[in-house]
Formats: C-alpha cells, sequence, structure tokens
C-alpha cells in the first residue's frame, strides 16, 4: 500500500532549497530581523504580482483582516455581512474589533458568497461585506462591489486561500478597496510560519495599515491611532522572494492536476468542482462533495490517502459563535458542511501518485 501525503511541503523545499539557503543566509548576515530589506523587496514583488497599488505584508492573515477592517473604520456598533462556510477567522476577525458578524448562505456551485442573500442581510448597521473565496476560486466580485457601492459600504476581500487566481483577468486579492491573503505554509503562496499580506490601491488606506501594523506609529515613539504588533519578519519575507518566483509555475500545475481530477472523476456519484465563468482557481483545496463522507474517508484512508473537511460546520454553529452575530438562511452552507471533502493536490504532486488517488477514490464508487 502506497501512503501519499495531503500537502507535500518537503519536495518544494528541496526544488528550492538552494535560494532558500542565500536568502536566510542574506538576513543572517545583516541581521535585521524586523523590517529588514528583504520586506520591502517581497512587498514590491506582491504589488507586481497582484496589480495592486500598495501590497503590505503582516503577521498573518488573521492580522491582515484586522488591520483592514482598523483601517476602515470597522468596529462596536458596525455589522460586516460574511458567508457561512468558511474557516473561523473571517467571524472571528469582524468580533475581535468589535462588529457584529452577519451569517449568508453560499452558492452550491462555487461555495462562495451568495450574493441573492446580500439585499436581506443589509441593515442600517452593515459596514462592510467580507467575501470569502474559498478553496481557492475567486467570488463573484463585481457583484459584492456593486451592492457595495450602491449602499455605500466596503468590501473586504478574503483571499486567503485564492491568491495567484484570476478574475476576470485581474488577480484575487486585489479586487476590492482591500483585499488580503495568508501565507500559512499550507496555502497556495505560503511562508515558513505564520505570515499574511494586504493589498490596496487607496494611498490613505495604505499608509494607515502600515501605522496599524506597527503599533500605531507615524514614527518612531509618536503613536497616531491604536495599533498591533503586525509585522512580518524579514526571515519570512526572504522565504517568500524564491516562492514568488516559482509561484507561476505552481499555479499551472495545480490547475493542471486538478483537470486531470475533474475528468477522472467525471460521470461518478461525488459532486466535482465547478468554476464559474471568467475566472481561474488557485486549487488551495480540490473538494468533492460526497454523502457518505464518513465512509468514503475511511476507505480512503485505509489505503494510505489521507484527505481534510474544509469545514464540518458552519461559523454561526461553532460553540464560540452560536450566540454572536445575526443568521440568515444558511441552509446551503450546512448541508454543504456535511457533504464536502478534500483530496490530496499540490504542485510536486506527480502523476503516480495521483493516478493512485484516482484509482483509490474510483474503486470506492464502482465496487460492488
Amino acid at each position: 500500500m502506497k501512503t501519499i501525503p495531503f500537502i507535500d511541503l518537503k519536495a518544494q523545499y528541496q526544488a528550492l532549497h538552494k535560494p532558500i539557503q542565500d536568502q536566510i543566509q542574506k538576513v543572517l548576515e545583516h541581521g535585521l530581523f524586523i523590517m529588514g530589506p528583504e520586506v520591502d523587496e517581497v512587498e514590491k514583488h506582491l504589488a507586481r504580482f497582484s496589480g495592486a497599488k500598495h501590497a503590505l505584508t503582516c503577521s498573518s492573515g488573521t492580522d491582515a483582516a484586522i488591520l483592514a477592517m482598523m483601517a476602515l473604520g470597522v468596529g462596536p456598533g458596525d455589522e460586516v455581512i460574511v458567508p457561512a462556510l468558511s474557516f473561523i477567522a473571517t467571524a472571528e476577525t469582524v468580533v475581535l474589533v468589535g462588529a457584529t458578524p452577519v451569517y449568508v448562505d453560499v452558492d452550491p456551485n462555487t461555495y462562495n458568497l451568495d450574493v441573492r442573500a446580500l439585499e436581506k442581510a443589509l441593515s442600517a448597521k452593515t459596514k462592510a461585506i467580507q467575501p470569502v473565496s474559498l478553496y481557492g476560486q475567486p467570488a463573484d466580485m463585481d457583484e459584492i462591489n456593486a451592492f457595495a457601492k450602491k449602499h455605500n459600504i466596503f468590501v473586504l476581500e478574503d483571499a486567503a486561500q485564492s491568491f495567484g487566481a484570476r478574475y476576470k483577468g485581474r488577480c484575487s486579492g486585489a479586487l476590492s478597496v482591500i483585499g488580503v491573503t495568508s501565507f500559512f505554509p499550507a496555502k497556495p503562496l505560503g511562508c515558513y510560519g505564520d505570515g499574511g499580506a494586504a493589498f490596496t490601491d487607496d494611498d490613505t488606506l495604505a499608509e494607515t495599515m502600515r501605522e496599524i501594523r506597527t503599533h500605531g506609529q507615524k514614527k518612531r515613539y509618536f503613536h497616531t491611532r491604536i495599533g498591533i504588533n503586525g509585522r512580518l519578519d524579514t526571515m519570512q519575507c526572504a522565504i517568500l522572494i524564491p516562492k514568488l518566483d516559482r509561484f507561476p509555475w505552481e499555479l499551472e500545475q495545480r490547475t493542471r492536476l486538478a483537470l486531470r481530477y475533474n475528468n477522472a472523476f467525471s460521470g461518478l456519484p461525488p459532486v466535482i468542482p465547478r468554476l464559474a465563468p471568467e475566472r481561474t482557481s488557485s486549487w488551495a483545496q480540490y473538494t468533492l462533495q460526497v454523502q457518505n463522507r464518513d465512509a468514503f474517508q475511511k476507505h480512503l484512508q485505509a489505503q494510505g490517502v489521507p484527505t481534510a473537511v474544509h469545514y464540518p460546520r458552519t461559523m454561526p454553529d461553532q460553540p464560540a459563535y452560536q450566540e454572536l452575530g445575526r443568521i440568515m438562511n444558511i441552509e446551503t452552507s450546512r448541508k454543504l458542511a456535511d457533504v464536502v471533502i478534500s483530496l490530496p493536490l499540490y504542485p510536486d504532486m506527480t502523476e503516480e501518485q495521483q493516478d493512485y488517488v484516482i484509482q483509490t477514490v474510483r474503486g470506492f464508487f464502482t465496487k460492488g
């Protein structure tokens, strides 16, 4: 029996061993471990890649969203519309700035915020919408931005899983007034610890987030606003520099592998991922809908194929959040939480490894 990794970061490191070691050595030699020159270098690279005027690195994707909401003035008394199916940080960040999450349903095909739910969720307290581009595919950003403009509210794009994907030719993360992403190691573009970034074309918002990121400092020991310790350290930025050089190739590989899965599973019972028009996916996860998920998961595990469930319950159904926020009709989100399951997919996955996963999946649905 083979054993397939769910994600293979070691293989990626082996491919980038020399440039990563060289970048780390540079940092060790100059000794500027906080806000060193690599921070500015990777921010310029991220801005070029994304097409945003400003890219601001920070300590995590969660802190990126907090920075963004603080810069937009989101706080107590405000409501932020979020999709019910997402990682808990989506609601957590809203709560941490003192605002109230309003949970709406997701589209059953894309898993992203259903724009048809926005009107009913709107209230006089609505300050922002935080759409999440789940599993790697950008949300319906044109429709969301148009709705927000009509009602004079902000859009904060959560591109933690979709950075590198394209929406009508533009990069996810740069599709609203502020976009944020995560560099958690398992993300499409990851560092070797926690990390994140915020993107904006607005000069004032960029400067505000830079100040908030460093304890609200406008200049050293001159604090003009409440802030956080939200910097990304120099070493992590040094690691991201060679990773960014390889990133376009990795996105191509993720797409190629995802299409191989789609072709292999076409005609089988699981619902395979579908892309909406005029967009690509960064394929952070390759996620099926399987009705008998527990049996499916056990079958794959017995054959050495790991799986993951993103996510087994909606955010408002989490114990700590059940009394926080307003919950709209989230029937689809709850149904999806019971059936979604992700298969191994990573850029350095060989066709032999993928064929084994395919064979194991097909074996479950064709046995007997």
